[in-house]
């Protein structure tokens, strides 16, 4: 046994030669992701200031909400919604960047953020090519792997023709597109809180070495590497349990005995890294109504897993040669597979399954799935294609096989990166604000208190938490409470047909259905000071170039409002 178990692992020693092939490929990247932020901010006009993001940004607010408590606090509330709610929610990711912020004296989000890319990065690439090296022992078919894993992208491309063809705004089925999860290069450029999160899969990795030296201590480090990420990702721990639990059982199945190492690893993992689901659990069913609501609006945009017919068109070629080489080796067989292949199989079956789990954040499990397609892409690529083309006296050298398959599944990032540097180059929101309205905010972040609600459009509302710490009325389509209903209050307010009566109404109460409900169910009867946390009440206005085209009500001659602040085209009003 100890002959079999040093062997295996000096299988899979990587050389020196390869490391310098992944720093390399690092490298590249960083610069290829990096280049649409660069452009942003080396065009930015003179009366616009580039807000430091490529993609998405009410989800970023979100964060950088988070990131502005956690600098100086262990708890933040959501600032993202006007309700007032005491400090309950803790992310350890944005608690670690808001301390770095802390102790440097940094203020803002961007240079955290790109701090976080850069460290995410090159961890997660290092860890893949370690794994890449785990499953497979020829180090021409680890760089292979290790290219899927790194470039790989769907056949968005071909919507993207077709939406020119069809003279449309948006191609068909957006999502095939756009989806980030499962596409590494996207990821780093754009979501580097899910390249960060990726990070999981080291558990696997721990999982793996300690079952072959048949040492605890391993289990032990996967545990607590469980703890830290799901501390972070909470709804990681589902892939980990699940495709840990499911391996063990397989084992135990081929094995015709209890896998012993298994069960005790996983009982210590278990043991060690389930806190954070719990607190997720509490937080959501009990902490308070607030996140509650936060988590039954989770389905607002609609973003789950594309059904099994158009995963190819997410996930590529790489998923196409995955799945028949998974089909091929014969799902349901267990006899004669070593450790190594039966995890590879339960990883891509079990983990194929949970990206359909009945939740609003199923679309999630797609994260990390991109190493076990890479590496059966690649077995399957030399174990059947390659032979297959031999078998027709073709042989292609390894560096063309390297170089077709980048060819192969690249060419989607390849637009989404072009349509970001050329859309970013428009200066416009939200991802540009004129420099009007961050004065403005920073003026709200010396005058407003924390508790404070401010009333603007989306646009700017989204930007509000993170950059002046109070409450916006109106951010995020999940965490701002009743976010439908909020955001036709907002249309409402600043449309001149509206009566007065109506804007007093949503400045007094900003969530009638909100306060009804913790009347209805006795909750501020039974704790009298939820009745004042919970409270709705907007103190400030936010009335810049995004307002005014939602309608240009005269806010100087309401008799609701005082004028406090003007800073060129923003002026902010205090309520009454």
């Amino acid at each position: 046994m100890t002959t079999l178990n040093q062997s295996e692992i000096k299988k899979s020693n990587i050389e020196s030669a390869e490391w310098y092939f992944v720093g390399a490929v690092i490298v590249v990247v960083l610069i290829i992701t990096t280049l649409p932020y660069a452009v942003a901010y080396l065009t930015t006009p003179p009366d616009k200031q580039y807000m430091g993001l490529v993609l998405n940004v009410p989800d970023h607010g979100q964060y950088f909400s988070w990131l502005y408590d956690l600098t100086t606090a262990n708890l933040a509330a959501n600032k993202l919604t006007p309700e007032a709610n005491p400090p309950v929610f803790f992310n350890l990711l944005w608690w670690s960047l808001g301390r770095f912020n802390g102790l440097l004296g940094l203020k803002g989000y961007a240079v955290a953020y790109q701090l976080m890319r850069f460290v995410s990065i090159p961890l997660f690439l290092l860890l893949a090519y370690r794994i890449c090296a785990w499953f497979l022992e020829d180090k021409q078919m680890r760089r292979v792997a290790f290219a899927m894993i790194t470039f790989s992208s769907g056949f968005g491309w071909f919507l993207i023709i077709l939406k020119y063809i069809l003279r449309e705004a948006d191609p068909p089925y957006p999502l095939l597109v756009f989806g980030a999860e499962g596409n590494t290069l996207l990821c780093m450029m754009g979501y580097p809180h899910f390249i960060a999160a990726a990070l999981y899969v080291f558990i696997f990795d721990l999982v793996l070495r300690g079952q072959v030296q048949e040492k605890l201590s391993y289990a032990v480090a996967a545990g607590c590497v469980a703890l830290f990420f799901g501390w972070q990702h909470t709804y990681d721990l589902f892939l980990v349990y699940g495709i840990l639990g499911s391996y063990g059982l397989l084992t135990m199945a081929r094995d015709r005995q209890l896998p012993m190492y298994l069960v005790k690893s996983g009982v210590i993992i278990g043991l060690i890294s389930f806190w954070p689901g719990l607190y997720s659990v509490w937080l959501t069913s009990s902490a308070n109504p607030i996140w509650q609501e936060v988590l039954a609006q989770f389905g607002n945009v609609g973003v789950y897993t594309p059904n099994p017919f158009y995963l190819p068109a997410l996930l590529g070629v790489s998923f196409l040669i995955a799945l028949f080489t998974a089909i091929k080796n014969n799902p349901f067989r267990l006899q004669g597979l070593s450790n190594n292949g039966l995890f590879l199989k339960t990883w891509f079956w079990v983990n194929f399954a949970l990206i359909y789990i009945p939740t609003d954040f199923q679309i999630h499990m797609l994260n990390g799935w991109q190493i076990p397609i890479a590496i059966l892409a690649t077995q399957g690529l030399f174990y059947y294609v390659l032979p297959w083309l031999e078998s027709r006296n073709w042989r292609p050298r390894p560096n063309f096989v390297l170089a077709a398959v980048i060819l192969v599944v690249i060419p989607t990032n390849l637009y989404l990166i072009t349509w970001r540097v050329l859309e970013l180059k428009r200066h416009e929101y939200p991802y540009f604000l004129y420099k009007d309205e961050v004065s403005a905010l920073n003026w709200l972040e010396v005058n407003a208190k924390p508790d404070d609600a401010i009333l603007s459009s989306m646009t700017v509302g989204q930007y509000i938490p993170a950059l002046t710490g109070s409450h916006a009325f109106l951010a995020h389509w999940a965490q701002t409470v009743d976010y439908f209903t909020k955001k036709k209050m907002v249309e409402d307010f600043f449309t001149p047909e509206i009566p007065d009566t109506r804007r007093q109404e949503i400045l007094k109460n900003c969530n009638p259905k909100y306060q009804a409900r913790l009347a209805r169910e006795g909750l501020e009867k039974n704790n009298p000071s939820w009745g004042e946390q919970y409270s709705c009440r907007v103190q400030y206005i936010f009335f810049g170039p995004a307002e005014r085209e939602l309608g240009n009500y005269q806010l100087a001659k309401s008799p609701l409002l005082e004028h406090v602040y003007t800073a060129g085209q923003v002026e902010i009003y205090k309520v009454r």
